[in-house]
């Protein structure tokens, strides 16, 4: 089965009559998501996308029975839209919005932490179950129900491997964008646990890049749980300048910290299969499989 999607899984939409979130939603709509509702402030009662509109949160949820959002608020109020949500006890937040302030998001760790909420992002592409559901704004075009689990902190990166995965013949069983912003929610190690724990993903791909330590608590977990399940990797920034920021907020590499060398090494000596390069991923999972 997919983690954190379901075919049950009923979605509203923070922003919804934004047009990003009017662009996106529509997709989501016609590939089938439950998006069942929309919360934009002092619009409550109207429709769009023949999908209606309140004012909070709380009224969407009691009214729908939705149980996850999808984030589409600008910046400077985004972190207010994702506690609401936390508040209102949604089962998961997915947040695409990017560069919302460090400090907003502190606030919003502080809002989970013993809550009944899983926030993926935010700077998050999202989370996509082939033939179940799209939260976000990735492409949909190349993925298959498969069974190999892609935990990313980038979204381009993401779409290659999803068709070199379905080339393969292998399919997806979730792909989640964990975001690439310095904090956010769910984790890299977080979406491999859940991974692990999923009997329908046979296989799980990582994909890394400079900049923090999602990766090294990553190779931790493998070491610990020692599961059979085979685990492929590729690390973007390669060669990256250090203590220079490359596009991603939180992609910053740092002298004796957070290269890819550092992350290669931690994930190899934890049985991980590190791709060459960004063409190889697909074929590497087929083998580690075979």
């Amino acid at each position: 089965m997919a983690i954190l999607v379901t075919p049950e899984t009923k979605v509203l939409c923070q922003g919804l009559t934004g047009r990003a979130a009017t662009f996106h939603c529509g997709r989501m709509l016609s590939y089938g998501t439950q998006l069942v509702a929309g919360v934009v402030p002092g619009k409550g009662g109207r429709s769009h996308l023949d999908l209606p509109v309140f004012d909070t949160v709380a009224q969407a949820k009691e009214t729908t029975g939705a149980t996850a959002s999808l984030v589409f608020v600008p910046p400077a109020n985004a972190a207010a839209a994702m506690i609401e949500g936390i508040e209102a006890e949604l089962e998961l937040i997915v947040c695409v919005t990017e560069r919302i302030p460090v400090l907003d998001m502190v606030r919003v760790r502080q809002a989970i932490e013993g809550s009944k909420t899983r926030l993926v992002g935010p700077n998050s592409q999202g989370v996509l179950a082939p033939g179940i559901g799209q939260l976000g704004v990735m492409t949909t075009v190349d993925a298959r129900r498969g069974g190999i689990g892609i935990a990313s902190r980038s979204a381009s990166l993401t779409s290659e491997v999803v068709l070199q995965t379905t080339r393969a013949g292998l399919g997806q069983s979730t792909t989640v964008g964990v975001g690439g912003d310095p904090v956010h929610g769910v984790s890299l190690k977080d979406t491999v646990e859940m991974f692990l724990d999923d009997d329908e993903t046979s296989g799980i791909i990582v994909i890394g890049e400079i900049g923090g330590s999602d990766e090294e608590d990553v190779a931790e977990l493998l070491k610990a749980r020692r599961s059979r399940k085979p685990v492929v990797a590729l690390i973007a920034g390669r060669n990256a300048p250090p203590e220079r920021r490359m596009g991603h907020a939180g992609a910053l590499a740092t002298h004796g910290a957070g290269t890819a060398a550092d992350k290669i090494k931690a994930l190899e000596l934890a049985g991980v299969l590190i791709a060459a390069d960004a063409s190889r991923v697909g074929e590497t999972m087929r083998e580690a499989l075979l």
